[in-house]
């Protein structure tokens, strides 16, 4: 039985739970039963008492001695990234990236689906990434509204993106996954995450040169 969390679960939480529900669907196609947070924990080179911190934000209790049932795990971590219902979503950005994450398959996984992508190339406008068909970004508010979406992806050049993101709060959108290379502004309500990719080949960049690096010094790198 999943029961609702009392309050928000922390950011770095979250972050860590797509992480352990890998691990535990890997035990379960293995006919594993029940998990405990050590095995978790060892997979992912955790400390057992933080996997029991994090699940512990999810609801569900676990047996002394034995762990979690598996299935009510996956249940409870999927009900709180909420990946149990599917969100429709549209993508503004019809190049190289965008072409990537729209034809992502995976995310149909994770209660993501993207349904239009959007584009000021009119070359571009009446094809199709996979399934889904290429708009003129001209007709994405309309789009929005006829399909009542919630949830924008931005995958344009730094320039173009503030607009979108204004038009996209504007036509009612609450959610925006921004990968554009630029900080952005919304509405109180609006809810932005940016994935920068140059962050993350930065740190995996540093980390590289420390490890073939020997005998010279550099500053840690202390993971979050």
């Amino acid at each position: 039985m999943i029961h609702k969390t009392l309050g928000p679960i922390p950011v770095p939480t979250i972050k860590r739970l797509p992480s352990y529900l890998r691990v535990v669907k890997q035990y379960k196609s293995e006919g594993v039963k029940w998990v405990s947070a050590t095995m978790i924990a060892e997979e992912l080179r955790l400390t057992p008492i933080q996997v029991r911190k994090d699940i512990s934000c999810t609801g569900i209790e676990g047996r002394p001695k034995v762990g979690f049932q598996i299935d009510d795990l996956i249940d409870a971590i999927i009900y709180n990234l909420g990946w149990d219902n599917t969100t429709d979503a549209i993508i503004v950005g019809a190049g190289h990236l965008g072409q990537a994450l729209a034809g992502y398959e995976g995310f149909d996984s994770y209660g993501l689906r993207i349904i239009g992508a959007f584009d000021h190339n009119k070359k571009k406008v009446g094809g199709h990434i996979g399934k889904v068909e290429i708009y003129h970004v001209d007709t994405m508010e309309s789009f929005v509204l006829n399909n009542r979406i919630r949830l924008g992806v931005i995958a344009v050049p730094a320039k173009a993106a503030q607009d979108i993101a204004t038009r996209m709060a504007d036509c009612g959108i609450l959610g925006i996954w921004n990968f554009a290379p630029r900080d952005l502004k919304v509405p109180d309500g609006v809810i932005l995450q940016r994935t920068d990719l140059a962050t993350s080949f930065a740190v995996i960049s540093a980390k590289l040169r420390r490890e073939i690096s020997v005998g010279e010094y550099y500053a840690p790198i202390i993971d979050d």
